[in-house]
């Protein structure tokens, strides 16, 4: 087995930021996410980011001495930087130096299946190494690989600024006839007025998990299986944004969508990069703001996420707060809770997922009722209308027409009123 990437981090801890105490951790599961082992880390707190080499020099020459002590083969950077930043850090520190974007791009990179998404983080790279060619070449010329070399290569960055460009500029047309076809899709389910919910959520709160769970209370075994996306316990698990049609409780189908995970400090080359992809959200008529109930960082993670997606919709749509892995916390009054825009639910047991459709449902198509109905012959293709997109029960047909008993939504009472034998 080969023996994986010894790091360091670095970081600063600003006076004029009080949210910075738990980055580290998360710093430290996203070296462990691109297969690196942390040996250790150091935090120097200043008024400011040094502009030469971001941290002070008395601190960087410490740096340099745990390097050599303890075989450092990466010194990881909390924040970015520039080339020149890279080239002078790397002058006094004997070791690869990548910075918290080019540690993000390395993981999408590893995790992008599809051919978007290989497009996507290209072009991020590519954003991301255009202003910094002078560092990264010199940091390329100790790397033979590890964290942070899974990208455009060291080819391409010695590449002239204009062929890059040229290379970008590529990516982005590739990427505009893929957003086509993907247009074309979203308009025919607005044609088919097909509701769109959008699962959003910090990196890792279990949104793949909770897709899984509501196309599994769909379809048999078989279906499942191949309608399943992959989920796993990982920061950036998936990067794809997964399109799945349910049922809702009422009868009426809804697309569920779910995003890439949301971090802190998310680079603005991958927000750019995937804009494409993220703005599903945008044409959300209900966004389901997912939440790992047992996160240590929950209210901070929860207001980077709805800054994003406010960044990103730039228009107000609806949102459903969804406490996840309340099977951790083991309490059986988390029931209690639960309201119409708040839900507490386990993803992995399937635990009030019912609820969560249930509410989904009104939110998005209203209140409904179940009816007794009688539909004559002649209208038979109003009966099939409902065999199909309703249950319907307690179905009896007499040689007048059909008796059966449905649900109506709200806005649907008046225009099948003259059907109606009484509710139910």
């Amino acid at each position: 087995m080969e023996d994986k990437e010894k790091c360091l981090l670095v970081a600063v801890q600003l006076s004029s930021d009080k949210e910075d105490d738990n980055d580290m951790e998360e710093l430290k599961e996203l070296v462990e996410a691109a297969d690196g082992e942390v040996v250790s880390s150091l935090v120097q707190n200043r008024q400011g980011i040094d502009n030469r080499t971001y941290i002070g020099k008395g601190k960087l020459e410490e740096v340099a001495a745990y390097v050599k002590e303890l075989g450092v083969d990466t010194v990881v950077f909390n924040d970015e930087l520039s080339g020149s930043q890279i080239r002078n850090i790397e002058e006094i520190v004997d070791a690869k130096v990548i910075d918290r974007t080019n540690l993000i791009l390395d993981i999408f990179a590893k995790r992008a299946l599809t051919k978007e998404g290989q497009l996507q983080v290209e072009l991020a790279q590519l954003k991301y190494s255009l202003p910094r060619l002078i560092g990264l070449n010199s940091n390329l010329s100790r790397q033979g690989g590890g964290i942070g070399s899974k990208g455009p290569g060291e080819q391409k960055l010695e590449t002239d600024r204009r062929k890059i460009k040229e290379k970008i500029s590529d990516i982005q047309n590739q990427l505009n006839e893929l957003g086509k076809v993907r247009d074309t899709k979203r308009k025919k389910r607005m044609k088919d007025e097909i509701p769109v919910i959008s699962i959003v959520g910090y990196t890792n709160a279990g949104k793949s998990t909770l897709l899984n769970a509501l196309v599994e209370s769909q379809y048999n075994k078989e279906e499942y299986e191949n309608k399943k996306v992959f989920a796993h316990d990982m920061l950036f698990a998936t990067l794809e944004t997964e399109l799945r049609r349910v049922r809702l409780p009422g009868g009426r189908e809804a697309v569920f969508s779910d995003t890439v995970g949301f971090i802190k400090k998310l680079p603005t080359q991958i927000v750019e990069a995937f804009k494409g992809t993220l703005e599903e959200i945008r044409f959300a008529d209900l966004i389901v703001h997912l939440i790992d109930i047992n996160d240590e960082n929950l209210q901070l993670h929860k207001e980077t996420t709805s800054q994003l997606v406010e960044k990103i919709t730039n228009k107000e749509i609806p949102v459903l707060t969804v406490y996840n892995k309340v099977d951790k916390i083991l309490s059986e009054n988390v029931t209690t809770f639960s309201t119409n825009d708040i839900i507490y639910i386990s993803a992995l047991n399937k635990y009030n997922i019912d609820l969560l459709l249930e509410t989904v449902d009104y939110k998005i198509n209203g209140y409904k009722t179940k009816y007794s109905l009688k539909i004559p012959n002649n209208d038979l293709k109003t009966y099939y209308y409902f065999y199909e997109n309703r249950t319907t029960d307690n179905v009896e047909f007499d040689e007048s027409g059909v008796n059966f008993d449905a649900v109506l939504y709200e806005n649907e009472v008046e225009l099948y009123e003259k059907y109606i034998k009484g509710k139910k």
